[in-house]
């Protein structure tokens, strides 16, 4: 790895604090920076480098620090005071990396501020030659949301791509870091028993669930512009659902892997506008109880209107039209102030013929599932039929689970991995502008309905597994929603 330096726009913010700067020290921790790696806080703030390097101490005071680390982290840190409105800021700020003692030529930016500063930021960067990979490489780091929408996405990589080519952009999901996200390549690929029956023939369903228990943790002023179907499903959940559905690619390099993962977008079956309310499902959390405690409504939060229509639940229904997974419907859904918070991929197999067992006191065989947990505990298991104990022909489902299920072990976070893959050049986890394009295109005809559709909207208790309605998504009375791994969570019919 090249020792390089690592800028923060929004250093004093909490993406800043939360993730970011936590991340950084952990890999410091673990030994994965080299020694010249220097990281640079942009903020409005009139600091120093001792006052920032003071803030930052503050911050993983909250954690668990080795004195040491600490010591050796906190000497990488240094501050540039800045407003990113003013035109100086940043020729001043690249006077600083350029010409300053010690800086690497090999620069990371890393975006932690407004979306909507995302095109700004990148042009000034250009125009002070901070863009240019003369002497050293330049990376540029983009949180979610890419766009608003497909117009928006188009508009904002048409601004990035005046001063960065698309080698240089790295469009961070943290979703894709998961490492039960990047396990679903080697339970795919490297098992050889699964192949044969990853494909139409056998494969009865696919759902994919993202809930939360929470509700907008203070951030109203951006869900509501945005809602469920924008902030999961079209980023994070679209992602899981190439990674489970694409060809093995001919090799695990980037442009391989996001190759295939864009083929599997591009074969979604559009929804027509007529179809919307067929295939998708939108509703609005009222009040309830979480976790024992009263939640109130939606309506009820600080910051959100009386009126607001913004959907907090989304599910959808699609099909891959490909060789491999024609008329195979693949069920999306998220959402907030849930009964658990859980996220999971669920794979039903078909029912195996019966004559077998007709008669038999087996009245019904259960399908087989895989099912993978991506959080709170990364976990896969494999649900079989075996027989009863005793005389009689009877069934019972038994789990086979991977070793670490239920375990949560201190590993690399999700951020700490893509962050080390950013610095080393690694786009393999990050996703590619048509990526982005593809995933609008399957999104698009739903929002524009529920858009005009702005009247009522359907309502869901807070500690509930969401509105009834979402079960007509299903189109066979004996498929119905897999929660959690515990299958008392589910909702049978």
């Amino acid at each position: 790895m090249e020792d390089c330096t690592f800028v923060i726009f929004g250093a004093t913010g909490n993406l800043s604090r939360i993730k970011l700067i936590p991340a950084l020290y952990h890999l410091d921790a673990a030994g994965r920076l080299t020694d010249g790696l220097r990281i640079v806080g942009f903020g409005r703030r009139e600091w120093d480098d001792a006052a920032w390097r003071a803030q930052v101490g503050e911050w993983l005071a909250e954690r668990e620090t080795q004195p040491e680390v600490l010591e050796r982290f906190l000497k990488r840190l240094y501050f540039f005071q800045g407003d990113l409105a003013d035109e100086a800021a940043l020729p001043a700020l690249q006077n600083l990396l350029q010409n300053g003692d010690g800086f690497a030529p090999n620069m990371v930016f890393y975006m932690a501020i407004s979306p909507a500063q995302f095109g700004k930021v990148s042009r000034q960067l250009g125009h002070c030659g901070l863009a240019t990979e003369d002497g050293g490489w330049r990376r540029l780091v983009i949180e979610k949301p890419f766009g608003y929408d497909l117009e928006s996405a188009e508009s904002l990589n048409h601004s990035l791509n005046r001063d960065f080519r698309e080698s240089q952009i790295f469009r961070i999901d943290h979703y894709l870091g998961k490492g039960t996200v990047q396990n679903l390549l080697v339970f795919r690929f490297a098992n050889l028993m699964l192949e044969p029956l990853w494909n139409r023939n056998y494969i009865d369903h696919v759902q994919i669930t993202h809930s939360e228990s929470l509700g907008t943790g203070g951030r109203a002023g951006y869900y509501d512009g945005a809602g469920a179907l924008r902030d999961m499903i079209q980023s994070h959940l679209l992602q899981v659902l190439t990674l489970v559905a694409m060809e093995p690619p001919a090799s695990m390099d980037a442009e391989s892997l996001r190759d295939e993962k864009v083929k599997v977008l591009r074969s979604i079956r559009p929804i027509p506008q007529s179809a919307v309310n067929a295939h998708a499902v939108r509703a609005q959390y009222t009040a309830g109880t979480v976790n024992g405690e009263k939640a109130a409504g939606y309506l009820d939060e600080p910051g959100v209107p009386a009126d607001s229509v913004t959907e907090t639940y989304a599910a959808m229904k699609l099909f891959i039209d490909n060789w491999r997974w024609r008329n195979v419907p693949f069920f999306l859904r998220t959402g907030k102030r849930m009964a658990k918070g859980n996220s999971m991929v669920a794979i039903r197999f078909k029912h195996p013929p019966q004559q077998l067992f007709r008669e038999t006191q087996i009245q019904r065989l259960e399908p087989n599932w895989i099912l993978m947990n991506l959080q709170p505990n990364e976990c896969i298991r494999m649900e079989m039929q075996v027989k009863q104990t005793g005389l009689e022909m009877r069934t019972e489902t038994t789990r086979l689970d991977a070793s670490y299920c239920g375990i949560n072990p201190n590993q690399l976070d999700a951020y700490e991995a893509l962050l080390l893959d950013v610095i080393e050049g690694d786009h393999s986890h990050f996703l590619r502008y048509d990526e982005v394009s593809w995933a609008w295109k399957v999104v698009d005809p739903v929002l524009k309905e529920w858009a005009v559709e702005r009247d009522y909207i359907t309502g869901y208790s807070a500690g509930s597994w969401g509105p009834k309605e979402a079960g007509r998504l299903f189109p066979r009375q004996d498929q119905y929603w897999r929660n959690t791994l515990d299958d008392s969570d589910d909702e049978r019919g």
